[in-house]
Order: structure tokens, then C-alpha cells, then sequence
């Protein structure tokens, strides 16, 4: 049964495959008038030919810095590269041959739990190169799982190009930081870049807490313990219930996903720990507004006022492709404490946020459409990629 994933004569959809390539790889996609035209390919060239392995797509994915990896039946395998969905020039899968390429990269306990479970989110390191975060789940037709890239080398803040006024954060001693932004928007490699730059700039003990492990620092100035929920914890709440209890400087919450995660964090950072932690907001007010919202309506005016006193920044981003297509770059809100910014969150006057970091570009401040302009004049994205996620596209750039 397995040999059939390796015969591309026994395909059916096959030939369409092959016919992508030749009738449809002149298609184009034009990123800008004035910049260079940006061909955006139809499918993945492997250079595969007879058997392989799921190492043999991640050397695919690190050679061509492809970020996902899509594994499903009836498709070929398809990848994500800079933002695009393009399926790869490999025979079709069956729902057998989907799920034995997707066992390979997973423990037996990992399967046995999958099977118990249907759902599954795991990691994986390839040849001390890359390591992948997984997830597996079990559809209407079979098996399929996303392999996402997450690279061995550390990102910085300088790599990366984010403004350096993320620099500042490791310096606090206590308070609340939140990196929020869509899915796959690189929360986590911020988060990365700013605990690195801590490793290496502060003595501090680290306590990072996963669903799984992305990033793994080695301690340098700092002392930093990796833990994984449902590997070292049942929970979220369980594992930074603990962690505030084992006397950390600095702790980062993966995603807080429950009210009890939420309280736990806020509670943490108000009694003197410094914490990172993400959501799935796209602005610095609708992050406060779900902070608060998460609690019932009796201790939302506590917790107002204690996140007057505690948020110290929330960082929005997305991420754009480039003018060229070859990479992306992310744009960021960032919000910073301030006077008038706690006087808002504790009066619930949040809807008058954004005037405030208007007003506070000359202390690092932006909001989403300033960072999309200062890309566009910069030449990084063009002004249809940068328009589309503006906030107030009408106006954007007049």
C-alpha cells in the first residue's frame, strides 16, 4: 500500500499536477508598478524521484525557507511560502499514506495519544537544523497534519528589524507584556527575539511555558527553564500556578487560553514578575477590551485597575510579504504605558486608546497604519499589500 505514495504513474490528478507546471508557471503576480515583478510559482519543484521521507520535505522546507508544511489526503503535499498556499509537483496522497508520512515525525506515545484524542500538537527537530511545530488531527477523509518551521538559530531584535524600542521591555521589573496578532502573524518569534535579548543583556531566572516547545534559549546571563504543557504540565493555569512559586524574574505564557490562565497572569504580573504572553487580538484596545471582557461583569472593575497599573506594552503585528515576494516583514502597534494610557484603562474609556499612541509616536508609540505608511515609504511592501491590512484602508496614505 505504501509503495503507491512513491509511483506518480498511479495518480490520477497526477497530470494536473504536471500540467500546473508547464501551462500556468508564466502566471505572475504583480506586487508594485515600479518594482520588480514578483512570480509567484505554481507548484513546488522537489526533485523527488521514488521513495521519501517526511525528512526529505523538511530539507525542502530549510533549503527553501518554505514556513508550512500541509500534509492531507487526496492532495499532494502543499506548502506555505511567504504567505502563499502552492501544492508541490508529488503524487497525491492516499488517506494510508497521509498518515504513515505523518507517523514518522511522532513518538509511539504521541500516536497512541493521538489516537485516543483525534487531535494532537507536538514538536519535532530535524538534523539539529530546524525544528517543526506539529499539528495533527483527524478529518472527514483521514489523517492530515501542518508542519510549521521554526528555525535553530535564535532570532534577534536586530535580525528581525523590529523597532528597538522592544529593547526597553527587558528592563522592567514586574508588569504584563502582550505580543498579539492573528494566527501565524510570528508572535512566538518575537517573543523569541526579546527573551533572547534578555538572555544576553540581564541576569534574570526565565520560566517559558509552551503548547509545545517552539524556541529553545541555551542560558546565558539568565537561568531559563523550558516547560511543555501536557508533557510537564496539564495545563496552562498548572504550570504558571506553579511557576510563580519557583522564584522567576521573567515568565512567558505561550497563549493564554482561559479565563483561569488569564487571571493567574494578570495576578502574576501585578505581584512582581515581569510576563509575556500573546492573544489572538489584531489591536492594542480590543487586547484590553478581551483582558477585561474574559472576567464576569463584577470583577471587571478590578481588574481595570489592576491592568492600569501592570500592562507595560502591547505589541499588535501582522505580517506582510515584501516588494521583491522573496521574505516578509512584520508590522507592529505597540502601545506603552503611560499616564493618560492607565487613566483609560481604568476609567473603561478604551475607545480613546488610540489618540493617546497617536500622540506618543516620540516614546516609541505607533498604531498598525503608521507602521504599514513607514513600510511603504520605505520601500519594504507595496501599498496594495500594506492597504489591505490597514486598518482604515479608505484613508490609507492620504
Amino acid at each position: 500500500m505504501l509503495g503507491r505514495i512513491w509511483n506518480k504513474d498511479e495518480q490520477g490528478k497526477q497530470e494536473q499536477i504536471q500540467s500546473a507546471v508547464t501551462q500556468e508557471q508564466r502566471q505572475t503576480k504583480e506586487v508594485t508598478k515600479d518594482a520588480e515583478v514578483y512570480r509567484v510559482p505554481n507548484v513546488i519543484t522537489t526533485e523527488i524521484n521514488g521513495k521519501y521521507t517526511i525528512n526529505d520535505l523538511f530539507d525542502i522546507m530549510i533549503t527553501e525557507n518554505i514556513s508550512d508544511l500541509h500534509i492531507l489526503p487526496e492532495y499532494p503535499p502543499v506548502f506555505r511560502l511567504h504567505g502563499d498556499i502552492i501544492p508541490s509537483d508529488l503524487p497525491c496522497l492516499s488517506s494510508e499514506q497521509a498518515k504513515a508520512l505523518i507517523y514518522q515525525s511522532l513518538t509511539k506515545d504521541e500516536i497512541i495519544k493521538f489516537e485516543e484524542l483525534g487531535d494532537l500538537d507536538s514538536s519535532y527537530e530535524a538534523k539539529d537544523i530546524a525544528r517543526f511545530r506539529i499539528n495533527v488531527l483527524k478529518q472527514n477523509n483521514g489523517t492530515g497534519a501542518v508542519f510549521r518551521q521554526i528555525p535553530i538559530d535564535m532570532p534577534t531584535i536586530d535580525d528581525l528589524e523590529l523597532p528597538s524600542v522592544l529593547k526597553r521591555f527587558i528592563h522592567y521589573r514586574q508588569g504584563l507584556i502582550l505580543v498579539t496578532g492573528p494566527t501565524g502573524s510570528g508572535k512566538s518569534t518575537t517573543l523569541a527575539a526579546i527573551i533572547n535579548y534578555a538572555n544576553r543583556n540581564r541576569s534574570a531566572k526565565i520560566i517559558t511555558i509552551e503548547d509545545p516547545l517552539e524556541f529553545t534559549h541555551t542560558s546565558d546571563k539568565c537561568l531559563i527553564i523550558h516547560r511543555q504543557v501536557g508533557l510537564h504540565a496539564r495545563s496552562f493555569a498548572d504550570a504558571l500556578r506553579a511557576a510563580m512559586r519557583e522564584d522567576p524574574d521573567i515568565i512567558l505564557i505561550g497563549e493564554m487560553r482561559d479565563l483561569e490562565t488569564v487571571s493567574l497572569a494578570v495576578t502574576a504580573a501585578d505581584m512582581g514578575i515581569l510576563v509575556f504572553a500573546t492573544l489572538h487580538t489584531n489591536s492594542a484596545a480590543k487586547t484590553v477590551d478581551r483582558i477585561i471582557d474574559v472576567f464576569p461583569s463584577e470583577k471587571q472593575g478590578q481588574i481595570r485597575s489592576m491592568l492600569s497599573t501592570s500592562l507595560k506594552a502591547v505589541i499588535s503585528q501582522t505580517l506582510l510579504k515584501t516588494i521583491d515576494g522573496k521574505s516578509r516583514c512584520c508590522a507592529m502597534e505597540i502601545m506603552l504605558e503611560s499616564t493618560g494610557i492607565s487613566s483609560l484603562i481604568r476609567e473603561g474609556k478604551i475607545s480613546l486608546m488610540e489618540s493617546l499612541i497617536l500622540s506618543g509616536r516620540d516614546q516609541g508609540m505607533q498604531i498598525m497604519d503608521q507602521a504599514l505608511k513607514d513600510l511603504v515609504l520605505s520601500g519594504k511592501v507595496s501599498f496594495e499589500e500594506a492597504k489591505e491590512r490597514a486598518t482604515e484602508p479608505e484613508t490609507f496614505l492620504r
